[in-house]
């Protein structure tokens, strides 16, 4: 019996060595969900609504800063961006982010500014944002963005 009740600890110690070691280290995710939050800010800093819009899975849910209703389709995420280019000079930059990684989950949260240029000055918005990512075939995607405007 004791054998058995060896053996049997032994086959749990190994599966949970053998899963540990194929995940990559917290850290490294963090640092791939940097990343990809990056990617949202150069896409958005490109003003280009099909390089926004493709850093969104399918079945994302987008609340933009600016918007009255919540965004569940890849359209009404493109009707948010679609006139982006209007305002070339528009950007974003992450001020603050706090990461959580959960399996194949990454959660972004924190401060980002917009801002844009009116009468040759750059104006800033500080804003909050919520960003959720899914590890999707190797790659982080971003399935959930929520964003206001600091109060």
């Amino acid at each position: 019996m004791r054998v058995i009740a060896m053996l049997v600890l032994i086959s749990f110690l190994s599966a949970c060595a053998s899963t540990e070691l194929e995940r990559p280290p917290l850290g490294a995710a963090k640092d791939e969900v940097a990343a990809a939050s990056r990617g949202w800010t150069e896409a958005y800093n490109s003003r280009d609504p099909k390089k926004i819009t493709a850093v969104y899975a399918r079945d994302a849910v987008f609340w933009g800063t600016s918007s009255k209703t919540v965004r569940p389709t890849p359209d009404a995420i493109w009707e948010y961006f679609k006139d982006a280019g209007k305002r070339p000079d528009a950007r974003v930059e992450i001020k603050e982010q706090h990461i959580q990684v959960y399996g194949d989950v990454g959660i972004n949260t924190g401060i980002y500014d917009f801002s844009d240029v009116r009468d040759g000055k750059r104006i800033p918005n500080p804003s909050r944002f919520s960003m959720v990512f899914h590890k999707r075939d190797g790659k982080w995607v971003l399935v959930q963005h929520h964003s206001s405007r600091l109060p």
